[in-house]
């Protein structure tokens, strides 16, 4: 289906910018490959999160007004970190302009959910042959509830294994604890660096255990924890991000060039 009548603007956290630019680039063939008609703003920058996480939201004014000069203009704002569309669509207030912050944090979207919830994309004509591990994070799966935790009695559902079953190839393994929190969370693993190591070999140690050859996410902090710890490990598994996995020879029949 076609979405080019759609405005969206990709929203690309600095850690993916400065690190990880390959996940945004992903992102944006991805989202283009799927119809939608994408614009990169390009004064984007740091969200606020990590000063709202170390207790001084009050000097995130600045990131506030300049997300919103940034992105207002859009019908979406799709990101590919959970992370920093939760902390926008929670956090995010312009003084002079409450309701209309209030409108832009409902435009904000983590990608998986986009593709999931707004797009309803049936199937994904992706490649990738390999043992893959989910690795769900906190912000996605209890924060935009993109998937359900499993001591919960309530209904299974995953947005991200949804898609990932739709890869060609891809063999999605079974973990002992999915619902694991890798010990990232942001400035906790610079304040509480021995905890937040354990917890992130413990999660290594299932994906390894299950032979997996790759660990995937939706939140790159999360896989950038993660790949640390396989480093220092010598492991031979690799970290992807989802829209990695998903722009993986790719073939859709609605395509949309580039701008």
């Amino acid at each position: 289906m076609n979405y080019s009548h759609l405005k969206i603007g990709l929203f690309i956290p600095c850690y993916v910018d400065q690190f990880y630019p390959q996940v945004g680039i992903a992102t944006l063939e991805l989202l283009e490959k799927l119809g939608c008609t994408v614009s990169f703003p390009l004064n984007q920058t740091c969200c606020g999160q990590p000063m709202a996480n170390s207790g001084f939201e009050h000097l995130t004014t600045g990131c506030n007004n300049l997300f919103y000069d940034s992105f207002s203009g859009f019908d979406y704002v799709v990101s590919p970190s959970g992370s920093c569309v939760l902390h926008i669509k929670e956090h995010l207030k312009v003084e002079d302009k409450p309701s209309e912050s209030k409108i832009l944090r409902k435009k904000v979207y983590e990608l998986v959910e986009f593709i999931t919830d707004v797009l309803k994309i049936d199937s994904i004509e992706a490649d990738f042959p390999h043992r893959v591990g989910l690795h769900q994070g906190c912000h996605g799966q209890r924060g935009l509830h993109l998937s359900q935790m499993s001591e919960l009695n309530a209904p299974a559902f995953s947005k991200p294994e949804t898609l990932l079953r739709k890869v060609h190839g891809l063999e999605l393994v079974d973990l002992d604890r999915k619902d694991e929190c890798c010990g990232f969370g942001g400035t906790f693993c610079v304040s509480e660096e021995a905890v937040s190591v354990k917890m992130g070999k413990d999660r290594v140690s299932d994906h390894i255990r299950h032979n997996a050859e790759y660990i995937t996410g939706s939140d790159v902090s999360c896989l950038m924890h993660l790949e640390g710890i396989l480093k220092r490990r010598n492991s031979t598994v690799q970290v992807r991000h989802i829209a990695e996995i998903l722009n993986s020879s790719i073939s859709v029949k609605t395509v949309v060039p580039a701008l």
